[in-house]
């Protein structure tokens, strides 16, 4: 209920309301597209390139929003942790449960797209359930440790934004990252840090959310911008997020008698 009226209120003092669920990220993928896909050129050799960009652009903003609204959760609500004893760390839970629910209106508007230029349903779009899922713990456990940092260092939400867009930019979101690697010198002497880079959480779920909305995607291999071993991918994402939930929560949780203090 905390979530449902939160993710109400977001919107209620603009006149279009709810549908900056959708304009936001619509807009954030229409700037990246003109720069990166038509004046850079990164569309090139990528099929289905607009719901290829728009699908990283929606995956990647769920974890970014996520992180930033985790870090102000105990900042901002100082006032009800000192009125109410309750689990602190509902409210980076919360804040979390708010971007879901954007992120759902948002899949909505992705399906639409998808379907728009040409590609048809398959049982792949299924997989799309258990990559959310995932995802979604992925980020509370992520919430958690920034809303602990952001609860005692302000400064944190000052960082957090140059951190989000340095990660934005390597987890290939905006570009293909294994058509990147494969041209870069440095990576090719140093195999290491391609695997590095495929083992990005940021570039896992959603590369796996590519593969599941586009078979094109998948099917092509010249050059090869997908990852070839789609299994791995599936490992990094059950152990982040399993690593991250649980590492996130014991991490906040040390904390819980400490927030609201001072």
């Amino acid at each position: 209920m905390f979530a449902s009226s939160k993710s109400m209120s977001m919107y209620t003092s603009s006149k279009l309301g709810q549908l900056w669920q959708v304009l936001t990220p619509l807009l954030n993928a229409l700037v990246y597209f003109l720069i990166f896909g038509v004046l850079l050129g990164t569309k090139k050799n990528i099929p289905d390139y607009v719901p290829w960009l728009v699908t990283g652009v929606f995956l990647f903003s769920f974890t970014q929003r996520s992180v930033t609204a985790g870090a102000k959760s105990i900042g901002t609500n100082l006032s009800l942790i000192r009125a109410l004893h309750f689990p602190r760390a509902t409210l980076p839970l919360a804040y979390t449960v708010v971007e879901l629910q954007q992120l759902l209106v948002a899949m909505g508007v992705l399906i639409v797209i998808v379907l728009g230029y040409g590609v048809l349903p398959t049982l792949s779009w299924l997989l799309i359930i258990p990559i959310v899922l995932l995802q979604l713990l992925f980020n509370v456990g992520l919430s958690m440790i920034v809303a602990r940092i952001g609860a005692f260092t302000r400064d944190i939400t000052q960082l957090i934004p140059f951190v989000l867009r340095t990660w934005l930019y390597t987890s290939g979101v905006i570009f293909s990252l294994a058509s990147v690697t494969e041209k870069t010198a440095v990576v090719q002497e140093n195999p290491w840090i391609k695997n590095l880079m495929e083992a990005n959480p940021g570039y896992v779920y959603v590369e796996l959310a590519r593969q599941a909305l586009i078979p094109k995607y998948v099917s092509q291999t010249d050059p090869q911008v997908s990852m070839d071993q789609p299994g791995l991918l599936w490992i990094y994402a059950v152990v982040w997020a399993v690593v991250m939930l649980v590492g996130g929560f014991y991490w906040f949780y040390r904390a819980e008698e400490r927030y609201g203090r001072g």
